[in-house]
C-alpha cells in the first residue's frame, strides 16, 4: 500500500508525506494537472508521484490531449540529476478546484487525506466495511516493536525483535497499516491481496522475505525481512547520481533476476523504481531485495490490465492507454537502467501531465553526456527496454542474455513468453508454420543464445526432443502458491497436442520466436531478408486472396490490401507481403501502412 519501508522522511502534516486527490482535468484549471481520470496522487517519501486509478468509469473532463499540442522532442526533455526534493508534480489548489467542479463543493471540503469514494467503499457512511483479515491477533505475544524506520500514507514501519518461536531474538521489520485509512473496499482488498502475494511468491534471494501477518481493530501488521543497507535511491545519490558501467550491470542483473520470478509466477509488481530496492547490509557488494507489493497484482497468461497504477517517472506507455501486462515492468527497469548510466532521468517535466505526455510521445536522449562514452551495448539494452510497443520490448528472462549484461557464471530463468509463443505456434496454420520455421533459419547467435537456454531448461528427451510432459515439468518445478493463484499453468490446457508429438530444437525456434522483438533489433531489415531467402525456397506457395484473408482471419474488406502482398508473376508472397503475414496485422494496421 505505498512505500513505508524506507527511511522517514519529513512530510508537509507534520512528517507525513501527504496522499493528493487528483481527479481528471477540470475546466476551472488553467494548466491540466493529470490526464488521468479519477486518480490517485500519492507522494511517497522522495515526493515521486505515485497514480492509483479508481474504477473505470465515464470522465465529464475532455480529453488530456487538446487539439493543437505538439509532441514534446526528445531533447527539449529536461536533464536533471537527482536531488531531493522533486519539483511536486500536482500543485495542491488546482487540486482542490477539480474536486469542487467534479463531487461538489461540499463533498470537497471532506479531510485531505484519503481516496475519492469508489463503488462499494465507505467515508463515514453507507455501506458497512469489512475490516476483519482473520490475521493472528497476538503481536504483541511474538514480537516486541522498537522505533519507526519509514512512514507513508497508509501507516509506517518499525523495527522489531521476535520473542519466540523461530524468529525469537531475530530482528524484523514490521509494517504497519492504518485500517483507518482504509476507506473503501478497494482499499481493504489491496491489502489482502499484498499481504498474499508476499506470502505466496518464496524462494528467491531478491525478494523481501514474508514471516507473519497480524491485526488489532486499529492496525494490520506485515511482518518481513529488515533490510539495513537503505535503498537503492539513496546509493545512487551518494555516488553523485550515476553509475558505472560494471557497477550498474550488477544492479540490472539483480533486478531482472527477481522480476523474471515474478513474472514467471503470474505476478506484475507495477511499481519498479529505486526506492523499492533494498540492500540488505551497507556493504558494498550487499544483495538488493525488492520490496512493497501493495500495486501489485496477480495476472493470467493472457490476461490484460486496465487500472493506472505506479509512479509517475517510470510507468509504461501502454500503462496510460489502460491495457498492459508484464511487459509494463520491463519499461521501469529500462528507466531505472537509464538513470543509473547517466544520471538523469528519460522522461521528466514539472507536472504529472507533462511527465506523461512526455512518456506517450518523447524519446529518451542518448545524444547529449554521458552517453557518447556509453557502450553500444548499453545503449542497445536501454533501447530494448523502452521502446513505446510493448511487443518489441525484451523479457527479463531474455534481457539477462544480452551481450551487455549476460553471464555464464549465471544460469537464465525459465521464461513464460515461451509457454505463450509455443502455444501460438501449436494452434497455427501450417502456412504460417512454415513461414517462422524460415525466420527462426535466420536468427543471429544472441537469440540462438537464449532459445538455447530456455530448451536447456525444458529437459530434453534423449533423443534431444521435448513434448507436453517436458513444458509440464519444467512449469511445476518453478511453481509458487502465487502461479497458483495467477493460474499460470493454465495454459497447458492449450498445449496438449504436444501430448502426442514431439518438438526438436530447429522447430522449437520457430515456435519460440517473437516477430515483433526480432523487428525492434536494429538488424531487422536483414534478418528479414535471410527469412524470406528461406521462405522462398521451402514455404512460399501459391496463395490466394480469399485464403491469406482466412490465415490472417479478415473480411472481404481486407482483400484490395492483401492483393498487394501476392506477387503477381507467380502468385505467391512478396517480401513485403511475407514480413506483414509473420506480424498477422490487421485491417486496420494494413490501412495505416499501406497508404505511408
Amino acid at each position: 500500500m505505498g512505500q513505508c519501508y524506507g527511511k522517514s522522511v519529513a512530510g508537509e502534516n507534520g512528517g507525513v508525506p501527504t496522499t493528493i486527490v487528483a481527479p481528471a482535468d477540470s475546466g476551472d484549471v488553467a494548466q491540466p494537472q493529470s490526464p488521468l481520470p479519477s486518480s490517485e496522487v500519492v507522494n511517497n517519501s522522495n515526493n515521486l508521484p505515485s497514480v492509483r486509478n479508481t474504477p473505470a468509469r465515464s470522465s465529464p473532463w475532455p480529453s488530456p490531449y487538446p487539439a493543437g499540442v505538439a509532441p514534446s522532442p526528445a531533447r527539449s526533455t529536461p536533464r536533471r540529476f537527482f536531488r531531493r526534493p522533486f519539483p511536486p508534480p500536482s500543485p495542491a489548489k488546482h487540486i482542490k478546484a477539480s474536486l469542487a467542479k467534479r463531487l461538489g463543493n461540499g463533498i470537497a471540503k471532506q479531510p485531505k487525506e484519503g481516496p475519492i469514494p469508489e463503488d462499494g467503499g465507505n467515508e463515514g457512511g453507507g455501506q458497512h466495511l469489512d475490516k476483519s483479515f482473520g490475521y493472528g491477533k497476538n503481536l504483541g505475544a511474538k514480537y516486541e516493536l522498537g522505533k519507526e524506520i519509514g512512514r507513508g500514507h497508509f501507516g509506517h514501519t518499525c523495527s522489531a525483535k521476535g520473542k519466540k518461536g523461530e524468529l525469537k531474538d531475530q530482528v524484523v521489520a514490521v509494517k504497519i497499516i492504518s485500517k483507518a485509512k482504509m476507506t473503501t473496499a478497494i482499499a481493504i482488498e489491496d491489502v489482502r491481496r499484498e499481504v498474499k502475494i508476499l506470502k505466496s511468491l518464496s524462494g528467491h534471494k531478491h525478494l523481501v522475505q514474508f514471516y507473519d501477518a497480524c491485526e488489532d481493530s486499529n492496525n494490520v501488521y506485515v511482518v518481513m525481512e529488515l533490510c539495513e543497507g537503505g535503498e537503492l535511491l539513496d546509493r545512487i545519490l551518494s555516488r553523485g547520481g550515476r553509475y558505472s558501467e560494471e557497477d550498474a550491470k550488477a544492479i540490472i542483473k539483480q533486478i531482472l533476476n527477481v522480476v523474471s520470478f515474478c513474472h514467471l509466477q503470474g505476478v506484475v509488481h507495477r511499481d519498479l523504481k529505486p526506492e523499492n530496492f533494498l540492500f540488505t547490509s551497507r556493504s558494498e557488494d550487499a544483495d538488493m531485495k525488492l520490496i512493497d507489493f501493495g500495486l501489485s497484482d496477480f495476472i493470467r497468461p493472457e490476461e490484460r490490465l486496465n487500472d493506472i497504477v505506479g509512479s509517475a517517472y517510470y510507468v509504461a506507455p501502454e500503462v496510460l492507454h489502460r491495457s498492459y501486462s508484464l511487459e509494463a515492468d520491463i519499461w521501469s527497469i529500462g528507466v531505472i537502467t537509464y538513470i543509473l548510466l547517466c544520471g538523469s532521468r528519460p522522461f521528466w517535466a514539472r507536472t504529472e501531465s507533462g511527465i506523461f505526455r512526455t512518456v506517450l510521445r518523447a524519446d529518451p536522449n542518448f545524444e547529449d553526456l554521458p552517453w557518447p562514452s556509453v557502450s553500444p551495448e548499453a545503449k542497445d539494452f536501454v533501447k530494448r527496454m523502452l521502446n513505446k510497443d510493448y511487443r518489441k520490448r525484451m523479457t527479463a528472462a531474455q534481457a539477462l542474455t544480452h551481450p551487455w549484461i549476460r553471464d555464464e557464471n549465471h544460469s537464465i530463468p525459465l521464461d513464460i513468453l515461451i509457454y505463450k509463443l509455443v502455444k501460438a505456434y501449436l494452434h497455427a496454420t501450417p502456412y504460417k508454420r512454415a513461414a517462422l520455421k524460415a525466420l527462426s533459419k535466420a536468427l543471429t547467435e544472441d537469440e540462438l543464445l537464449y532459445l538455447r537456454a530456455q530448451f536447456a531448461l525444458l529437459e530434453p528427451n534423449r533423443d534431444g526432443r521435448v513434448s507436453f510432459e517436458n513444458f509440464r515439468m519444467a512449469l511445476t518445478s518453478n511453481a509458487t502458491d502465487a502461479m497458483k493463484e495467477s493460474r499460470v499453468p493454465d495454459i497447458l490446457n492449450s498445449m496438449t497436442t504436444l501430448s502426442y508429438r514431439k518438438m526438436d530444437f530447429d522447430e522449437f525456434c520457430a515456435a519460440a520466436i517473437s516477430t515483433h522483438q526480432i523487428e525492434g533489433r536494429e538488424g531487422w531489415d536483414q534478418i528479414a531478408t535471410i527469412a524470406f531467402e528461406h521462405f522462398e525456397l521451402e514455404g512460399n506457395r501459391i496463395i490466394t486472396v480469399e485464403e491469406l484473408a482466412r490465415e490472417l482471419n479478415l473480411g472481404p474488406t481486407a482483400h484490395s490490401i492483401l492483393r498487394d502482398w501476392i506477387r503477381s508473376s507467380d502468385g505467391k508472397l512478396s517480401f513485403i507481403g511475407y514480413t506483414k503475414f509473420l506480424h498477422g496485422v490487421t485491417i486496420r494496421s494494413s490501412n495505416t501502412r499501406h497508404h505511408q
